[in-house]
């Protein structure tokens, strides 16, 4: 890795939605630079930067790459993340390696939904924006229109810097709108004096004194314009529009040389931090302490794993020790790489505002700050969105049972929007993402590169089971079979729980009469009351009273779902001096539980969401109507910008298992949300009965009937 000074890095992110040609461009501009000597295609499965097989088979990125290239004295750092927003994890981590953010735009199609989000996530992170109209040669190209979609959509900061000669299949070349020739030509696609003049204008608005000098009529100089857009672009007054046409290599050296002249450096553009928990903007010193952080993990199959870093300060070297940030853990780093696609190459160092990866070391996972041994300064935290997608997944065969947990965990560890966990309740193994798409490569993944194949299906919904009334009996368990029997009489109350209760001052004598004890359990909110007088219970065998409880609350009584918000109130009993064990009190104790229940009108609840969804101004009445009738109840409404409006809702989540999918067909891809657990509340009667039909059918069934 030649060592490049601060100031002509580079580091650039390429963004924007699907099929815009992101990875073409890359491509040809890798080629361009002399690091390839053909140019690589997507479509051809040629590509130096979609090297895994999904992305071959499927024609685009799913992963984010890394590669690098030089150009006018510049190295110029370039990471191709996905453009659909199933991968938005890639994105996520690629924006906090660098200061410029290319968003491409498919000039025949205009902005769309992901052109939109990526310049949303890209602002948010405070960096530097340049927009690239890519496919200028397509049919029915509206420059013109385009220009004032784009700057309707993100401001009068946009400026076109590169348009286009000639129109569609005509198209020869692009003009630089910055310093504009003295003989203009006249096939420009939009008015080129229009365009230099939005340049000036965004360009003096970040320094006062040019700007009153440009107002004053006053020329100012080729070098004071391009020190004005650097510093504009920087500040964010100015947003580069470069025009190209990529498979006819038309603008893309003109973008190079956009991005070497103007794209700012780690040190014009310098990086937040907190030290101590306070913000702190660090100098890219490469002679400063260590700070980095690990902005990417990859699983690979040959070289185990790599975890991509982000030099901030300092310099990192081979064979040197370093700490992970927030835990005890020193750890020595053997490999430094340099990474180009799906090739690297060992280096002794990498500096400030660099980018590297280090290989085989288990302890970094992605977000993780390191330093050469100072807790005092910690990176920003990646905010990762919550998948929504859900799928209950099981092994295959029983050779694929011994593999897929290491395989699944290996997959997490790549992507920070995958999780996996098991639902207690249900005991499934419950796989979660962005999309179905997300989950469908993830199932390809396994298959590929784990060997591990795999089922899935809809998770079960973790009802819960109570009670709404109250019911008071007893139980006998009486056996003889020759010797030592089993004996035990137990008598129970079984009553409503109150949600949001003080056990303090709920459970007292005044409420329950002869209170010894009581145990709270506020997971599932039940109490099991000791009342027992006179010794008619032994205190040797109350606690397997209560186990019996318990199992059978776990077990269900009228679905096979976890009972919750019950009082079970023990308050008298009967034992045998030779027969009577904790067997067989815990016996007794579960089938009285379960008879009582039955009798004290027993009901099912259902897991209620709490979402916030995101659409355009135009689809708010189809996706309220969507939410009637998935039982949704509106909570409010609230403008966000771009035309847009947050709706805040809640819904069961058995109406809302598949609602990822429905949001993006009544939204044409436009809308999001996101959802977590709120609560549980009763179901009603009719759905009641066919979740009670269904458990009675898959084996689980009770005597009574919910109410």
């Amino acid at each position: 890795m030649p060592r490049h000074p601060v100031d002509e890095l580079r580091n650039i992110v390429l963004v924007g939605h699907g099929a815009t040609g992101k990875t073409s461009l890359a491509d040809l501009m890798l080629y361009k630079a002399g690091v390839n000597k053909r140019i690589g295609s997507p479509d051809e499965g040629t590509s130096l930067l979609d090297i895994d097989e999904d992305e071959k088979q499927r024609h685009h990125s799913i992963t984010s790459h890394i590669c690098h290239f030089e150009h006018e004295n510049a190295r110029i750092n370039l990471i191709d993340a996905p453009g659909m927003p199933d991968f938005v994890g890639q994105v996520i981590g690629a924006l906090h390696a660098a200061e410029t953010v290319l968003i491409t735009i498919n000039a025949p199609h205009g902005i769309e939904v992901n052109t939109r989000k990526s310049f949303q996530h890209a602002g948010n992170r405070g960096l530097a924006r340049f927009l690239v109209v890519n496919k200028c040669d397509g049919e029915n190209v509206d420059l013109p229109g385009l220009l004032e979609q784009i700057r309707e959509q993100f401001g009068n900061a946009c400026a076109f810097m590169t348009i286009p000669l000639g129109t569609g299949a005509e198209i020869h070349g692009v003009l630089d709108t910055v310093h504009l020739p003295e003989q203009i030509p006249v096939d420009a696609a939009i008015d080129p004096r229009q365009a230099h003049q939005q340049v000036l204008d965004a360009a003096v608005e970040a320094n006062e004194e040019l700007m009153l000098r440009y107002l004053d009529g006053e020329q100012l100089s080729p070098a004071e314009i391009d020190c004005a857009i650097r510093k504009a672009i920087v500040a964010g007054t100015l947003i580069p529009v470069f025009c190209t046409a990529v498979k006819s290599d038309i603008g893309v050296t003109e973008l190079m040389d956009g991005i070497a002249r103007y794209a700012p450096s780690p040190a014009q553009l310098k990086r937040h931090v907190l030290k101590e928990g306070k913000d702190l903007v660090i100098d890219p010193d490469p002679n400063g302490p260590l700070v980095a952080q690990v902005v990417k993990t990859r699983i690979d199959p040959f070289v185990s794993r790599i975890s991509y870093l982000r030099i901030f300060s300092g310099t990192l070297k081979k064979d040197s020790n370093i700490h992970v940030v927030g835990t005890k853990k020193t750890i020595k780093i053997h490999q430094l790489m340099d990474v180009q696609g799906g090739q690297y190459e060992a280096v002794d160092e990498a500096i400030a505002g660099n980018l590297a990866a280090v290989v085989k070391v288990d302890e970094l996972h992605t977000g993780d700050t390191i330093s050469d041994g100072s807790d005092s300064i910690t990176t920003p935290p990646m905010a990762f969105p919550r998948p929504m997608f859900g799928l209950a997944v099981e092994p295959k065969s029983r050779a694929d049972q011994a593999k897929i947990s290491n395989a699944l965990h290996k997959i997490e560890e790549e992507d920070p929007t995958f999780k996996v966990h098991r639902e207690e309740q249900t005991h499934e193994m419950v796989i979660e993402g962005m999309s179905e798409l997300h989950l469908q490569l993830i199932q390809n993944r396994l298959h590929n590169r784990e060997k591990v194949d795999v089922l899935i299906h809809q998770p079960k919904i973790a009802y819960r089971e109570t009670v709404n009334g109250s019911a008071e009996g007893s139980y006998r368990h009486k056996k003889q079979s020759g010797g030592s029997g089993q004996f035990a009489e137990v008598h129970l109350r079984v009553s409503h729980c109150p949600a949001g209760i003080d056990p303090e001052t709920y459970f007292v004598k005044d409420r329950f009469e002869s209170l010894r004890s009581y145990h709270y359990d506020p997971a599932i909110n039940f109490c099991f009351v000791d009342r027992v007088s006179g010794g008619s219970v032994p205190n040797q065998y109350i606690p397997a009273v209560e186990k019996g409880i318990r199992e059978k609350m776990t077990q269900g009584v009228i679905a096979g779902c976890q009972v919750q918000d019950v009082v079970v109130e023990l308050f008298f009993g009967k034992d045998h001096p030779v027969d009577s064990n904790e067997t067989a009190f815990r016996i007794a104790a579960s089938t009285c539980f379960k008879e009582l229940f039955l009798q004290a009108k027993p009901a099912l609840l259902e897991p209620i969401m709490q979402l916030e969804i995101t659409v355009p101004n135009s689809r708010i009445g189809d996706v309220t109507g969507d939410l009637n009738t998935r039982r949704g109840r509106m909570e409010g409404m609230e403008e966000v910008p771009g035309g847009f409006t947050m709706i805040h809702a809640k819904a069961p989540l058995s109406e809302v298992m598949t609602y990822a999918r429905s949001l993006s067909s009544m939204t044409g891809g436009h809308g999001s949300f996101t959802m977590e657990f709120g609560h549980y509340e009763l179901v009603p009667p009719n759905e009641q009965q066919k979740i009670i039909a269904a458990a009675s059918t898959n084996g689980h069934s009770s005597n009574g009937h919910a109410t």
